[in-house]
């Protein structure tokens, strides 16, 4: 559990590092620009890092899965080379899926007046600003979207399922308590993170 915190702490820092610093130079400074190769670099680490929590969580969850429904299995699934991997895999994965996105919407052409209406670059955002068809872009980003996001949301559904299950079945409350209360900080974050990025993308 701390490796995959420790993971989250990281990208944590590293996700607010990409954005925040720039957005308050424009808000404080003079400078209300960004260059066109600044752009996608930013476009690839804050998508990235984005990618890289929705993995992390369907990972979180597969953890709490096992802790919770397998106890007795628990040394034998979660190995720290398995651990280990699961962590790498969401990083890696996140990485090289960003890096598609980012070189669909980056070799676009883009002409007219390049103004985002948002305080960084965001792939939606730039993909506006094409004055070419972006249709393949579009349909890139959202199988992207599905593998990224969608599969390790529906990680979470049916490993919270399964541990609500497994928590229901026994029968006393202390019991029941003390199985679901180290689910509900998970289940908090996880519940934050969706409910935001519905409300901003869909």
């Amino acid at each position: 559990m701390y490796f995959f915190l420790a993971n989250f702490s990281l990208l944590d820092i590293c996700y607010t590092s990409t954005n925040v610093p720039q957005m308050l130079s424009r808000l404080v400074g003079e400078r209300k620009t960004i260059s066109f190769i600044e752009c996608p670099t930013q476009m690839y680490f804050s998508l990235s890092f984005g990618m890289i929590d929705c993995v992390l969580l369907g990972v979180m969850a597969y953890y709490r899965y096992v802790a919770k429904c397998r106890p007795l299995h628990y040394t034998v699934i979660m190995k720290r080379a398995i651990w280990v991997q699961l962590g790498m895999t969401s990083w890696i994965s996140s990485f090289l899926s960003s890096l598609v996105i980012n070189a669909f919407t980056s070799s676009l052409p883009y002409c007219g007046p390049n103004v985002l209406n948002h305080f960084f670059c965001e792939v939606l955002t730039v993909l506006r600003l094409a004055c070419t068809d972006i249709s393949l872009s579009e349909i890139v980003v959202f199988v992207f979207s599905i593998i990224i996001v969608f599969i390790p949301f529906l990680i979470i559904v049916v490993s919270y399922d399964c541990i609500l299950m497994f928590i229901l079945g026994r029968h006393s409350t202390v019991v029941r308590r003390g199985a679901f209360l180290p689910c509900v900080s998970h289940l908090t974050m996880v519940a934050l993170f969706y409910v935001m990025a519905i409300f901003v993308y869909m």
